[in-house]
């Protein structure tokens, strides 16, 4: 690795439309040839012009199309703005639908495949230069913690996407226990720095990491790999719509939900919302509680990734019985 970093965005490079050659556009903007170890990125923007992802209406139409796509639903939504789960796994405002630097009435969607995308312009620079490069597909994306936006690895293609330093040690002697810079996200954010938005240079080439590169016959895992796997992400919904959606209780629902919480976590939240003491009984919580308490238990249970069991008899335990008589809820982590 080196401690120099260099990176460039070529100026004149034409407009995009559907079937450019990108590798041949970037190519003929660069004002050196490419080199072994080099890095190019390029924005989805233009690799969506190119594999003919432009649509004419408005981006509320295009995004009813991505959300009909498997695996693609609605995270947050806040007024105008919806926060959604692409089919690639990435967690976008409006699913990445861009309508910016477009024809009126046109916007673009987010490339089909975008590590197909980066694999496929790899294998032409190849064949146009001889060299062996990496490649990068970037878009921009808020950050649900920070105000701004910055440009994020989408598709990438004969790169690691992450380092791992896990197991190394630091200059004091600490062992990294869980240290993965994301480096082609970090390529990325430098990227756009030379490109600008404005700026009409959808192309960046960076040069000194070519540590990062892989051989020709090895694409590497791709900018999948940096995505978190449905249930793997700690924010699934948002606030206001994990709320709605553990009140719904629909099961197709609980992906989002993660991994069933700990016996732990589910007693101290059984307490938390009762009131009550409960105990532990071969990996169930027990609470004895009020019926009209029960549905709330089904809320939470939900949302923890549990279930709530009754006694065979139910709520109603017969005749003479009065609501304000409690039964023992039992609550079982469900299977993940």
């Amino acid at each position: 690795m080196s401690a120099d970093l260099v990176v460039s965005a070529p100026d004149g490079v034409g407009e995009v439309t559907e079937g450019t050659d990108l590798a041949a556009l970037l190519v003929g903007a660069l004002s050196e040839p490419l080199r072994d170890g080099d890095i190019v990125l390029v924005t989805s923007k233009v690799v969506s012009k190119a594999e003919g992802r432009a649509r004419h209406g408005d981006r509320g139409t295009a995004l009813d199309e991505e959300l009909s796509a498997p695996g693609a639903r609605v995270v947050a939504r806040r007024g105008p703005t919806t926060i959604a789960r692409t089919r690639h796994g990435l967690t976008m405002a409006a699913a990445g639908i861009d309508a910016s630097n477009v024809e009126r009435g046109t916007v673009l969607l987010l490339p089909l495949d975008p590590d197909a995308s980066a694999a496929a312009l790899r294998r032409r620079l190849h064949e146009l230069t001889g060299a062996r490069v990496g490649v990068v597909v970037t878009d921009t994306a808020g950050r649900a913690w920070r105000e701004g936006q910055t440009d994020i690895a989408i598709g990438a293609a004969g790169l690691l996407v992450a380092e791992d330093f896990s197991g190394r040690v630091d200059g004091h002697g600490n062992e990294l226990a869980v240290t993965a810079p994301a480096v082609a996200d970090e390529l990325a954010g430098a990227a756009e720095l030379a490109q600008g938005k404005l700026g009409g240079r959808p192309f960046a080439l960076v040069r000194g990491r070519a540590d990062l590169v892989l051989p020709l016959d090895d694409d590497g895992p791709g900018a999948r790999a940096l995505v978190r796997p449905e249930g793997g992400d700690l924010f699934g919904y948002g606030a206001r719509e994990a709320v709605l959606r553990a009140l719904v209780g629909d099961p197709a629902d609980r992906a989002p939900f993660g991994a069933p919480a700990t016996v732990e976590e589910a007693r101290s939240a059984v307490e938390a919302v009762t009131a009550r003491a409960c105990r532990e009984e071969d990996g169930a919580v027990l609470v004895g509680v009020a019926p009209g308490v029960v549905p709330l238990l089904e809320v939470l249970a939900f949302a923890l990734g549990w279930e709530v069991r009754l006694p065979p008899e139910g709520p109603d335990r017969g005749p003479g019985v009065g609501p304000d008589i409690d039964v023992e809820a039992r609550l079982h982590p469900l299977t993940p």
